[in-house]
């Protein structure tokens, strides 16, 4: 049956207010993901049975970024396909089951493979999400939907470490990987019956469908949608820019804790700086959205990468008392949120039928970082110098992100 501009319309209206807040779920899912092995490696490390060391833990945690790369790769272009409601129950589906495998892993390399396929699943999740959530956002108020939805990626990170805390001691590390694969119990119910598809994408296939007894309009290749019409440039700077952010994001979450306390902080004070940069986190994606929305998604991501370079040098400064505090919890409202302001970006300026793409292979390309900021942390912190090098080294990655926001340059927005 051929879709008509009406139809269109009223499945929009009717499924609209639904996309965000089962978007917003679905991103939480990866706020789980974030934290998980987190809270179950140090249960692991100390069971004989496991004959695990922190070299093979993070082979483990390295194979699972590298399958959550592939999958934000992999399944943007797919969604542009195929929609992004099928993609969207298709991926959540596949991550909840792999997680729930991941609770009866005998060992190190069953764990590793199962984290590697839920990763593929998990990494096709924020794309199609923010790509949905850009679609229905209210005009002009793009930006802040994006940085809304993103504070359940860090929900759901605070949320899994208090299971962590209530669940292992009683019933065991694989308590964890059950309570992560319950959400779909409920999650997919309500995505099958109240997810909308993109209305962009059903205008389009039933414009496709239209052409009876002619040659068929040809489907646009979503890949060549990234390179074509001015975008080349664009698509390269945005993958500089979300290579830099999530580097920021993954090197701070996992060394901020040991980097101060190579600066002869307690370990207690250092547990309570993560919490502050992370509390910092969510009041930045808060405010980023409002100033986006008032001055332009372009000048507003620049100025966060360029405050996140300033606030990160300052960290090499000891200051008393409260001033550390301070100054860690700006820093984590200018880091976290100028990655997410990238995705905003990315959102507006690609047409429909490559967004989902550009998305997602600005989350592939930046999971590249992901892996890249642990790495350079742990480097520093064994050479010695990750206190206050650590900090010049974070704040020149952040003003890098800055100049590849700068070299998008003044395309026209294409939302």
């Amino acid at each position: 049956m051929t879709t008509t501009p009406s139809s269109v319309t009223t499945g929009r209206a009717v499924g609209a207010g639904w996309v965000r807040p089962l978007c917003w779920a679905v991103v939480a899912l990866e706020g789980f993901d974030l934290v998980v092995l987190g809270v179950v490696l140090p249960v692991l490390l100390r069971d004989p049975g496991w004959d695990l060391d922190p070299a093979g833990a993070s082979v483990v945690v390295t194979v699972g970024l590298l399958g959550v790369m592939v999958g934000a790769l992999a399944v943007g272009p797919v969604a542009d396909l195929v929609g992004r409601r099928a993609t969207m129950l298709g991926t959540v589906a596949a991550f909840s089951v792999l997680t729930l495998a991941c609770a009866f892993a005998p060992n190190p390399e069953v764990l590793g493979g199962l984290r590697f396929l839920a990763g593929i699943g998990l990494g096709g999740v924020l794309p199609v999400a923010l790509a949905l959530v850009a679609e229905y956002a209210p005009p002009g108020r793009g930006s802040s939907a994006t940085t809304i939805l993103m504070t359940g990626y860090h929900v759901g990170a605070v949320l899994t470490a208090l299971l962590g805390i209530l669940l292992i001691g009683s019933l065991g590390w694989p308590a964890m990987f059950v309570a992560g694969a319950i959400p779909a119990v409920v999650l997919l119910p309500l995505l099958w019956m109240r997810l909308p598809e993109s209305a962009e994408y059903l205008a389009r296939r039933g414009r496709d469908s239209s052409w009876r007894g002619e040659r068929r309009e040809s489907r646009p290749n979503p890949i060549a949608t990234l390179f074509r019409d001015g975008l080349a440039r664009p698509t390269i700077a945005f993958w500089i820019a979300s290579f830099m952010g999530l580097l920021l994001v993954y090197g701070l979450n996992t060394w901020l804790p040991e980097i101060m306390r190579s600066a002869g902080y307690e370990l207690g004070a250092a547990l309570a700086l993560l919490l502050v940069l992370n509390v910092g986190a969510i009041l930045g994606l808060l405010l980023a959205g409002t100033v986006a929305n008032r001055i332009g998604v372009r000048p507003a991501t620049i100025a966060w990468f360029a405050a996140a370079t300033l606030f990160l040098a300052l960290l090499s400064i000891p200051l008393p008392g409260i001033g550390v505090y301070l100054s860690v919890l700006l820093a984590g409202i200018f880091v976290f949120s100028a990655q997410v302001l990238v995705y905003a970006y990315v959102s507006q300026l690609y047409p429909a039928e490559g967004r989902g793409t550009a998305l997602g292979t600005a989350s592939g390309v930046g999971r590249l970082g992901a892996i890249t900021g642990p790495i350079v942390g742990g480097a520093l912190l064994q050479a010695g110098i990750a206190y206050p090098w650590g900090f010049y080294a974070f704040a020149l990655v952040a003003a890098l992100g800055a100049l590849g926001v700068v070299l998008v340059g003044r395309a026209p927005a294409r939302a």
